[in-house]
């Protein structure tokens, strides 16, 4: 399956692709439409008599095999998540309490008679490693971000929205009021781990050494122009304006080469006046771009639980392998694949993927998971995505937070 890169406006926008079609009608071939019919096929049947894997392949297979037809599969549902998730674990005690409060999150999507013993359980151990382990916690930060890192490690102990606050809501069974505090207390860890993790903890390899490189997070704002003079709807409330603004994370952490030319060209104004492409799963950018001209981006894909990314192979998600930074997430941030191999991706084309359950396995993974580069996530804005036309415009791209973490390459 591929989306590449010398996509022109041909079949922009054909309704029967699940992602807009390239070059000679390329789409996700046939493994998409089998991929649709067989998901349909295995949900009548399990609505009918519900199936293990062994009844529905007809032998004993694997967990990790049955991934995409896992309703357990625990992907994010938010791109914050997501990028939260994938923050460099550099401090395994701040990972610790992260991971147990996560848990709460899918605990308490539990229906009926939810889990509060095992949710207050979890809480109580990350509060025990805040107390016992406050000096490695802050020692993981530099000198220059300790004042901020002591603010934050106070907001988890004392507060509505610490530990101890969490607790409250969790004794007192208020599913409400303890998502909110859940959320607080996940913000504050994600804010902790992104001051003790100011760069790459990883090397590139060096034969992209002639590529622009991110290391760490940046920030980017996009005005984009309606098409015609129509106006964006905004939320309730809101009227209805001339431009939308969308905000961009891009994580460095986990895709240093991709987000690092995207970052470059951005900074260039290079998206400036360009395009846009709407198709049913897909927002692209049109044309080539010729600041990136001549560049060659290798795919890059860094799996769940490894160190590094992987490069110019795609993820054995059948396999059981997941992409820290999943596709499978509404506004995820995607390089179009170069047209000639989809082993590399395109430096000059970038699209928002619009992910709809209706074209993904029955655990939730897109069928185009592990193929592409993500290198972040819309992370405001995303509710105008749908009203998104062909002929809008970026007005405007510029880097708001994290332009000095781009490294250039030297001449």
């Amino acid at each position: 399956m591929s989306l590449k890169s010398s996509d022109t406006h041909r079949n922009a926008a054909n309704s029967e692709s699940p992602l807009i079609k390239r070059e000679q009608n390329v789409a996700p071939a046939g493994s998409w439409a089998k991929g649709k019919v067989a998901a349909l096929v295995l949900a009548v049947l399990q609505s009918v008599a519900p199936m293990t894997p062994v009844d529905v392949f007809g032998g004993s297979v694997p967990v990790a095999e049955a991934v995409l037809t896992n309703p357990n599969t625990r992907i994010p549902k938010a791109g914050d998540v997501a990028l939260r998730r994938a923050i460099p674990a550099l401090n395994v005690e701040t990972k610790k309490m992260q991971e147990l409060i996560e848990e709460l999150s899918y605990l308490l999507r539990i229906p009926q008679r939810k889990p509060y013993g095992s949710m207050a359980k979890n809480t109580k151990e990350a509060l025990e490693i805040a107390t016992k382990s406050k000096d490695a916690i802050l020692n993981a930060v530099g000198p220059q971000f300790r004042q901020q890192a002591e603010g934050i490690y106070a907001s988890l102990i004392e507060g509505r929205t610490s530990y101890k606050g969490l607790l409250e809501a969790i004794d007192a069974q208020d599913a409400d009021v303890a998502s909110v505090r859940i959320q607080a207390v996940l913000n504050n860890l994600a804010q902790l781990e992104l001051l003790q993790a100011p760069a790459l903890p990883f090397t590139v390899p060096a034969q992209y050494s002639n590529l622009p490189r991110l290391n760490g997070r940046a920030t980017v704002a996009l005005e984009i122009a309606r098409k015609g003079g129509d106006k964006f709807v905004l939320k309730a409330g809101g009227g209805a304006k001339d431009t939308a603004t969308l905000e961009l994370v891009l994580d460095g952490y986990s895709a240093p080469i991709t987000a690092g030319n995207f970052a470059d060209l951005i900074s260039r104004q290079a998206f400036d006046g360009v395009q846009l492409i709407a198709g049913q799963q897909s927002i692209i950018t049109k044309g080539d771009i010729p600041a990136a001209q001549g560049r060659v981006l290798p795919l890059e894909i860094k799996v769940a639980g490894e160190f590094e990314p992987e490069y110019r192979t795609q993820v054995d998600v059948q396999g059981g392998e997941i992409p820290i930074l999943p596709i499978s997430v509404y506004g995820a941030v995607v390089a179009a694949h170069d047209p000639s191999s989809e082993a590399l991706s395109s430096a000059s084309q970038m699209f928002f993927y619009l992910y709809d359950r209706k074209f993904a396995g029955l655990g939730g993974l897109s069928f185009d998971e592990g193929q592409f580069s993500v290198f972040g996530y819309i992370t405001k804005g995303i509710e105008l995505l749908s009203q998104f036309k062909t002929g809008d415009v970026i007005q405007s791209a510029r880097i708001t937070e994290g332009a000095e973490r781009l490294n250039l390459p030297s001449s």
